[in-house]
């Protein structure tokens, strides 16, 4: 499918939640130079879990990337993207909405939701803290999980959970073994995921 976006269409996938009620949510992907898309498979990984937690999840490709039009905009722009992608996946899936992504997703997530009220949590995996994409983040204000691998060079453990800080609502997980792809670890990647978004409900309660 495709939606509007900033500067042009833009490409994207839609997976319907395999149990409908608990709202939508938008994964972006990793390095658009490095040959990131929808295709990436955290990015895929990310989508089912959220799908079998209720989410109706879209996973779309940043401008210049597979059919989406525009051109490369070093992670400007590409915040802009995101924020077309939250109303798309406001318009197919209601709301709340979990936003989220990998490695440069992640960064460019951080940076498209704070003052968003429709976004009421987030998964963040692979946040470049040690790159140029990653540099000068905010943290998020909303109930979120972050995700690294305990050999991630791009985003060092010692580094993602300085970041996080002593906040309640921002939970750090390594994956032992990991690096920066989790590569021979998706699924442990995944069932992290799966765990958070369980966890959902009862955190906002609290």
């Amino acid at each position: 499918m495709t939606f509007p976006g900033p500067a042009g269409r833009l490409e994207g996938l839609w997976k319907s939640a395999s149990r409908p009620g608990a709202g939508s949510a938008v994964f972006a992907h990793p390095h658009p130079l490095f040959g990131g898309t929808l295709h990436n498979k955290v990015v895929f990984r990310a989508a089912r879990a959220l799908s079998e937690a209720g989410y109706g999840a879209l996973r779309f490709n940043f401008r210049g990337v597979g059919q989406s039009d525009g051109a490369h905009d070093s992670g400007a722009g590409e915040v802009e993207d995101f924020r077309a992608a939250l109303d798309e996946a406001e318009r197919r899936g209601g709301l709340p909405i979990v936003a989220g992504g990998f490695s440069f997703g992640s960064a460019a997530a951080l940076r498209a939701i704070p003052g968003d009220p429709r976004v009421a949590a987030g998964i963040f995996v692979g946040v470049p803290l040690a790159s140029e994409s990653g540099a000068a983040v905010p943290a998020p204000s909303v109930p979120s999980l972050f995700v690294t691998g305990e050999k991630d060079t791009y985003g060092p453990p010692a580094l993602v959970t300085e970041f996080v800080g002593n906040s309640g609502m921002l939970v750090v997980e390594i994956v032992p073994g990991a690096d920066h792809f989790f590569d021979g670890k998706l699924d442990e990647l995944e069932a992290i995921l799966g765990r958070f978004l369980a966890s959902l409900p009862a955190q906002a309660a609290r």
